[in-house]
This record gives C-alpha cells, sequence and structure tokens, in this order.
C-alpha cells in the first residue's frame, strides 16, 4: 500500500493534541466463506494443530485473510508441518499462528492484574480440554449462564481500565504488539448452547484500551464497557436461536456498522475523528495458539497442560519481566503450584482434601460453606476462620515442601524461604476482606512478605482447634496446648496483620510516636506472633484472642486508620464500625482504660511491645537515657501495672472511645443497597454519572446565584446566613467523603499510572 493511500494528522484526544500516524484510508473486505473454510480444513490436516472443528471455525472467522493463514497451516517440501511458530515453554511445546485478526472477535479472557481482588462478578470455571488423550489448545470457561459471561466481559474491561489505558498510544499508532489469544469453549449451567471464539489471555489492556478509542474520548471505562458488551452480544437471544451462530451475526453486523461510520467519516483523502477511532482499531495483531505437545514426564494430566503453558508464558512476560502487581504474582505461583501437586498425586494428603484447599485458595468455595465442605457443624463459616483453615492446610509438613518446590520450579529459583513462602499466602488469605480493607493491603502484604503468621510452632505439627470465642483458647494455650496456641498465632496474627496492627520491620518505625505506627523494638512479623503466642506469655495470647474476637472482614477499625485520614462525623457523632482495644490484665474483661474509664485503642506500639515485654521496657529506658538524659515516667493511664511497659515512652495515654453503633442508612432505599440483578459495578457506574450531573447541576446553579446577586436589590439577600452554614457544612461532608473514597481505593499514597503502550 502507497504512501498516499495513509494519512498522518494530529487531533485531539480528551485534554491533549495525539498526532496520529500512518492511517489506512481503505477499510478491509470482509473475507469469503470458501476462503475460511479453506482454513478449517488446512487445520484439521496439519497434525501438529489440536483443536476440534468448532475451534478452527473460530480461527477462521476471527482473521483477516485466511488465504494466508490456509498456507501457513499447509506442509511444504521444506517445512512438512507447515509454518507454524514453535515456543517451548515449562513442561510442554506451544504452536503458534502470527497473523491479524478482527477486534470484535477477541473477547477478554480473566485478568490476572486483578486476580488478587474482590470481584463483583465471579470467574468462570475453567477447564482444559484434550483430543485423542492429548492437550488441545482450547480452554473451556463454564459460565451460569449468559448473562453471567456478559457481566463477566463488562467487569473485566472496566475493572482493567480503571488500573490503566493505552487509548493515546493506540490512537496514535494502533496495537502494535501482538495479543495472545486461542480458542475457548463457552459453555453454560443452564442448559445454553456452547460456543466457541478467541479470547486474549494477555493484551487484555490493549484490547480494552482498543475499545476505549473506539468509544470516544468522552467516554469512562464504564461506557467503554457498555459500549463492548452491547456490540459483541447485542439484544437477549429467544430461547430457540443458538448462541454462536447469533452471535456470530451481531459481530459481523457490528463490522458493517463500522465500515458504515467510515465510509461516512471519509472526505477524500482525509479522515473525520470518528473514522479514524475505527481505523486504527478495528484490526490488532495476534498470536493464535493452535497446538500443544506435553514434554515427556510432565507433571499435569493432558487436560492441564495447555492452560499450564499459556500461564507459563504470561509468567514470563510478567513475573520475570515486565511485572503484574506483585500480590497478583503470588497468586498465580502459589495456586499453580497446589494444582501441581494435587496432580502429582504423591502427597501424604487425601486428594478430595486437596481439592476443598484449592477451591478456598482460588475463591471457588466460600467462606460460609466452610462447615458443609469439612463436615464440622461447629466450624464457624467466616473468613477468619477460611484463613485459619487455609494456612494450617499450605504448611503441614508433608505438603509444605513439596509445594515450595514446585513454587521454585514456577519463579525460576533455586530456594525458598519460609518469609517467601509466607509472601505467597498473603492474598490468598485475604481475598475475602480485599475490597473492605484495600486502604491497608500494601501493608499487610509487606506484612505477610515480612514472615507473616508462619512461625516455627505453627509449621509443625498441630491442628485447629475450633471455637466461637477465641479468648476460650488462652486458658488451654497457657497449659501448653500447640494446637490452641497455633490456633491463637494464626487466627490473632491474621487479625493484626489485615488490620494495620502489625506491620512489617522498618527502622524508620523505631521508638516513633505510637499514632504514627512507631514500635519500641525490631523484630520481623513473624517473630513477633511467635512471641505474643509464646505459652508463657499471657498479655500476647489475650492480644491474640481478642484481636481474633473483633476482626470484622466487612471494613477497618478505627486503629487502621492514619493519622491525615479525615473522619467524617455522622449527625449522633459515630465514627468507625469498630476498634481494636489495648489489653490490660488487671481488668476483669483485659480491656485497659484510661482515667476516665474509657477503653483505649491498641496501636502496633501495644502489639510489638507485648510479644516481649521485658525487652520493650529495657529498649524504651535506653531510648529515654539516650536521648533526654533521664528514664521515663511510668503511664498511669489505664490504672493497671500489668500493661505493656512499653506505654511508658509515650507522655499520656492515647485517647479512645467505645465502640459506636453502626452509621444509619438513608432513607433513600435506592442507595440503601444495591438489586439483586444489577452487579455492583455496573450500579456503581451509575452513581458516578449521578455525582458528575448533581455537581454540574450544583455549579449551574451556583453560577444563576451569582448572576441574581449582581442585579438584586441589596434586601431581601439572595442567600440567608443560615443557608451558608447549611449549604457550607454539606459542601465539607461532601468533600470529606470524596477524600475518604479516594484514600480507600487508592491508599495514603496516590500511584501513577504509566500511560506508554505495555503488555497486560
Amino acid at each position: 500500500m502507497s504512501a498516499a493511500d495513509h494519512l498522518s494528522k494530529t487531533i485531539p484526544w480528551k485534554r491533549e493534541q495525539v498526532i496520529v500516524s500512518s492511517v489506512e484510508l481503505s477499510f478491509p473486505v470482509e473475507p469469503s466463506k470458501a476462503s475460511q473454510a479453506e482454513v478449517v480444513a488446512a487445520g484439521m490436516a496439519n497434525p501438529l494443530a489440536h483443536l476440534p472443528e468448532s475451534a478452527w471455525e473460530a480461527v477462521a472467522g476471527a482473521v483477516i485473510n485466511p488465504e494466508a493463514v490456509a498456507v501457513m497451516l499447509r506442509p511444504t517440501a521444506q517445512e512438512p508441518t507447515g509454518l507454524l511458530l514453535e515456543e517451548h515453554v515449562e513442561g510442554a511445546t506451544l504452536r503458534n499462528l502470527n497473523t491479524r485478526v478482527w477486534l470484535s472477535e477477541l473477547l477478554p479472557g480473566i485478568q490476572p492484574r486483578t486476580g488478587m481482588e474482590v470481584m463483583d462478578i465471579a470467574d468462570p470455571q475453567v477447564s482444559g480440554t484434550t483430543e485423542d488423550g492429548e492437550p488441545c489448545a482450547v480452554v473451556r470457561y463454564r459460565y451460569r449462564d449468559l448473562q453471567h459471561l456478559q457481566d463477566h466481559v463488562w467487569q473485566t474491561i472496566h475493572s482493567t481500565l480503571a488500573i490503566n489505558s493505552y487509548a493515546p498510544s493506540i490512537l496514535a499508532r494502533k496495537v502494535t504488539r501482538p495479543l495472545i489469544v486461542h480458542p475457548v469453549e463457552f459453555a453454560f449451567e443452564d442448559g445454553a448452547d456452547s460456543f466457541t471464539t478467541l479470547v486474549v489471555r494477555d493484551g487484555i489492556t490493549r484490547l480494552a484500551s482498543a475499545w476505549a478509542v473506539l468509544a470516544g474520548p468522552d467516554a469512562e471505562a464504564a461506557d467503554t464497557a457498555d459500549l463492548m458488551v452491547q456490540r459483541l452480544f447485542g439484544k437477549v437471544p429467544a430461547a430457540s436461536v443458538a448462541n454462536g451462530p447469533r452471535l456470530a451475526a451481531v459481530r459481523r453486523d457490528w463490522r458493517t456498522t463500522l465500515a458504515d461510520t467510515f465510509s461516512e467519516a471519509k472526505v477524500g483523502d482525509d479522515l473525520e475523528d470518528r473514522g479514524i477511532y475505527v481505523a486504527q482499531t478495528l484490526v490488532v495483531p495476534a498470536q493464535i495458539a493452535v497446538g500443544a505437545e506435553g514434554h515427556p514426564g510432565h507433571l499435569l494430566a493432558p487436560e492441564d497442560v495447555f492452560d499450564d503453558a499459556m500461564r507459563s508464558v504470561l509468567a514470563s512476560v510478567h513475573v520475570e519481566f515486565k511485572a503484574w502487581d506483585s500480590a497478583a504474582q503470588n497468586v498465580e505461583v502459589a495456586t499453580r503450584a497446589l494444582k501441581r501437586v494435587i496432580q502429582l498425586g504423591d502427597a501424604a494428603v487425601h486428594e478430595e482434601g486437596l481439592k476443598v484447599v484449592y477451591g478456598l485458595a482460588v475463591g471457588r468455595i466460600r467462606p460460609e460453606e466452610l462447615p458443609q465442605r469439612y463436615g464440622d457443624s461447629r466450624l464457624p463459616g467466616t473468613a477468619l476462620w477460611r484463613g485459619i483453615q487455609l494456612v494450617h492446610a499450605l504448611t503441614r509438613p508433608e505438603l509444605y515442601n513439596q509445594l515450595k518446590d514446585q513454587a521454585k520450579a514456577i519463579k525460576g529459583g533455586s530456594r525458598m524461604s519460609a518469609k517467601g513462602f509466607a509472601e505467597l499466602l498473603g492474598p490468598i488469605v485475604d481475598l475475602p476482606w480485599r475490597s473492605a480493607k484495600k486502604a491497608v493491603a500494601k501493608q499487610a502484604r509487606n506484612a505477610w512478605a515480612n514472615g507473616g503468621v508462619l512461625t516455627r510452632d505453627v509449621l509443625g505439627e498441630w491442628d485447629p482447634v475450633v471455637t466461637d470465642d477465641f479468648t476460650t483458647l488462652v486458658e488451654p494455650a497457657l497449659a501448653g496446648n500447640a494446637h490452641a496456641r497455633c490456633t491463637l498465632a494464626v487466627a490473632g496474627g491474621i487479625a493484626l496483620i489485615a488490620d494495620k496492627l502489625l506491620t512489617r520491620n522498618v527502622g524508620s518505625s523505631l521508638m516513633a510516636s505510637r499514632e504514627k505506627g512507631g514500635v519500641p523494638l525490631r523484630a520481623d512479623v513473624n517473630a513477633v506472633v511467635e512471641g505474643l503466642s509464646a505459652a508463657e506469655n499471657v498479655l500476647g495470647l489475650w492480644t491474640l484472642a481478642l484481636a481474633a474476637n473483633r476482626f470484622r472482614a466487612d471494613g477497618l477499625p478505627e486503629n487502621a486508620q492514619s493519622v491525615r485520614q479525615l473522619v467524617r462525623l455522622t449527625p449522633d457523632g459515630s465514627q468507625a464500625p469498630y476498634v481494636h482495644l489495648k489489653v490490660d490484665l488487671g481488668q476483669p474483661d483485659r480491656i485497659a482504660r484510661d482515667g476516665h474509664s474509657v477503653p483505649v485503642q491498641m496501636f502496633e506500639w501495644d502489639v510489638v511491645s507485648a510479644h516481649d515485654s521485658a525487652r520493650a521496657e529495657a529498649a524504651v529506658k535506653e531510648h529515654f537515657a539516650r536521648t533526654f538524659g533521664r528514664m521515663p515516667q511510668p503511664a498511669a493511664a489505664s490504672g493497671s501495672n500489668h500493661e505493656n511497659p512499653g506505654g511508658a515512652a509515650n507522655e499520656s495515654e492515647p485517647e479512645s472511645a467505645p465502640e459506636p453503633p453502626e452509621e444509619p442508612k438513608p432513607d433513600d432505599v435506592s442507595f440503601n443497597a444495591p438489586g439483586p440483578e444489577v452487579p455492583p459495578g455496573r450500579r456503581a457506574a451509575d452513581l458516578r454519572r449521578a455525582l458528575r450531573a448533581g455537581l454540574d447541576s450544583a455549579r449551574l446553579a451556583l453560577n444563576d446565584l451569582l448572576e441574581v446577586d449582581r442585579t438584586a436589590g441589596s434586601w431581601p439577600p439572595v442567600m440567608e446566613p443560615d443557608d451558608f452554614d447549611d449549604l457550607g457544612q454539606s459542601l465539607v461532608g461532601l468533600q470529606t467523603d470524596m477524600e475518604n473514597l479516594r484514600r480507600n481505593i487508592q491508599g495514603d499514597e496516590q500511584s501513577a499510572w504509566n500511560t506508554e503502550e505495555d503488555e497486560d
């Protein structure tokens, strides 16, 4: 194609001017059915390509040049098996086609970047397939129904663009790196017809960003997700119409619409902006996996070879080079390692039990199902007990070393310490409360990387002691019962880590103020938990027990909030939903109180001090003697000599309020809870639009008031003093809520996302 067939120009995109280069001025022609049939025939005849006919039809319908693909699949004198590209990964060889495909023929796969997040819509069940007992390059996604699939696609696109968007880069020069793609069979539990199409496994951000360009510069992430779902799925099908043919027709109709848009936007040798959006995104490069061959002696069953090989490809890019978030890497490594151990079959753990552990780890089994799955009606179906059961199962000596070996093989390392293994556990254990406690997730995962709850006793032989009141375990733990001690170590340790009352060992925390996360001495997290759970440590065991009892998975305690956090007071003065309180062994309820009998908040200083009181007291005395030339005065806030001696390092004890009642909800039921059929992600998108529209209306009303004030007389005023006070309080409250929402989503440190086109 000559330079005359291309266009370069500068066009506006949001708040910037984008230089768009080499825009093609011709629209690709739809391939003929005959040329697509050639791809199917050539693929079925190639001995190294392992796909069923339905998958070859999906490949043929997606490529824009089926004649060239058929040539790649046919044998030649020099290449008896065709021109497939080989890629050797751990345990398997993949065979791929490099070509170009229609954007409208691609659906997003499961997004690894959000694998450590709690999502509104559950991922589908994933299983591999075989052909004549050999691995097949097709994965089966099983959804509840077609609506589940649509909601999952919407969520994937929306959440991906909420993390990052390459839209300006793609608008400027198209998608330049091939997407890694393979066929997927979509099956449905409600009995609807299954169908096969191509799914993007790597490059989901590029896929979503291309749709963002099509949606235009004014579209938000939710708008882009709406566009994709509407254009690729159309209306809900009639029961008599098969999903596959209907959806294929919907996609073809969408391309016809794009062709019309392109034609209308073309004016001579120029294109309007909307035509450029189409030209730059209509076709994308893709590497399509069409064959998989397991290496001799490979660990996995044939049906799992292909999916594990694809995950290995993704990990090689995003663990070693262009990394995912470390938590996403850890989820990937840990779940793959566990699946391998299950299929090896030589662990001294019952296979069915391991499958339950795997289901818990990946979120397929919910916490409330614990009693049923473990056959124990006494077992509380809570998020905390899910964490206890997972930590216990994955650290059994008969399983622990095998899991470490497989994790090392996946990561390519030669050794893995207990801290390295704890780091893998962190983003698995926190799955039920990731959303509610995401403001402190970074600190919690750092604490897991610093050893977490993996004490020497926890890595030994013990069994969880089932209870719904962890304080009942203190007495047997003091009597030397290792099962009770380890249960308290894991339960209380998880609670303290999740609620930011136990963080990693860093020098900057040493002797800082307790309100800012200070500690009297330095110690790794697992060492602190080990000290707290020692048989002779009464204060430590009560600290663990009370922290576990108070733990909630639906929010953060007041203790976890940064001192910079804005506090939004409700009319009755309530603040936080719950709070961890300092322990005083001299009180009947073991709760420390100040001189006014108000319970005292617990800080990390108190937790670290409680694990080794004598050492903490000596460290505080030494610090005061060195810094002030005098010994610290004993604190009198709680009136007990049984308190943590580190408390003397502060001039006064921090004040705290008793646990208040929960914040009342607004009267408007439409804002109280989402409807059962509306996923929270879509509801949030609607509410964001309503918020923006409301603020726009408020801005217009204020502008009009200013204009009226310029022409009105001096009396009566356009705004009375009481109105200023009431509206001012409302505006301050709105600003406070906006800032708290930002902190909940972004944490105290704002993240600057890379805007260059990258792998995902």
